[in-house]
């Protein structure tokens, strides 16, 4: 009796993972433990490990069929650098990773609710040492305005969805990140009105903290 596959295909991870990984390969350590944050289908992480053989990609999601799909697209890959799939709530506390050398998040913030922004900086801040990176990837609004109408349309989508759903602003988005003692190092325009955000953790935002800067 054959095997059942239980990949999933995302269209979109097939157009975007070269544009994130330019951007990856630029910012991530030479080498370490990346864990990746709602990973979906699997697809990013064989993808992004693939090309990255330094670094061990720790997947995670909190959906059992995402973690099936991980687990057959990491199997498929059979790359040595890949990690068996954790499943948890970024949300929920504590986190099962207890350090980490950077994290990515795709396309994370605006399927989830708004807690999921504080809780993912907060756990981040927990697991990184000073100068980790965390790269989140997706749509962002900028100066409260859609930088795109197909934004305004996709953030609409994603309300009628579920209303927790959004696409959210950036400047809210760093602010979380600055409370948790990041810093937006970088904004990186990328294809279909996305953007990649560059946190780094360190001396620099606890200065910005410690000194009362508005958060």
């Amino acid at each position: 009796m054959p095997t059942l596959d239980r990949r999933q295909f995302s269209p979109s991870a097939a157009r975007n993972r070269d544009p994130i990984l330019a951007v990856l390969q630029r910012v991530l350590p030479s080498a370490g433990l990346v864990l990746e944050l709602g990973s979906g289908t699997g697809e990013h992480a064989v993808h992004f490990a693939r090309h990255l053989p330094a670094l061990r990609w720790q997947p995670s999601d909190a959906d059992p069929a995402a973690l099936a799909s991980i687990t057959d697209w990491a199997a498929h890959a059979a790359l040595p650098n890949v990690l068996p799939p954790l499943c948890f709530d970024l949300a929920a506390t504590p986190w099962p990773v207890a350090a980490a050398d950077a994290i990515v998040a795709i396309n994370v913030l605006h399927y989830s609710p708004w807690q999921t922004t504080p809780a993912l900086f907060a756990g981040a801040a927990e697991v990184l040492p000073a100068g980790g990176v965390v790269v989140c990837y997706g749509p962002y609004r900028r100066g409260g305005a859609h930088t795109a109408p197909s934004n305004g349309d996709f953030d609409e989508w994603l309300r009628s969805i579920d209303a927790r759903f959004a696409v959210r602003d950036l400047e809210a988005v760093e602010a979380e990140a600055r409370r948790c003692g990041f810093v937006l190092e970088e904004v990186v325009d990328m294809p279909a009105n996305n953007l990649s955000l560059v946190f780094r953790r360190g001396a620099v935002a606890q200065a910005g903290r410690a000194s009362g800067d508005p958060a």
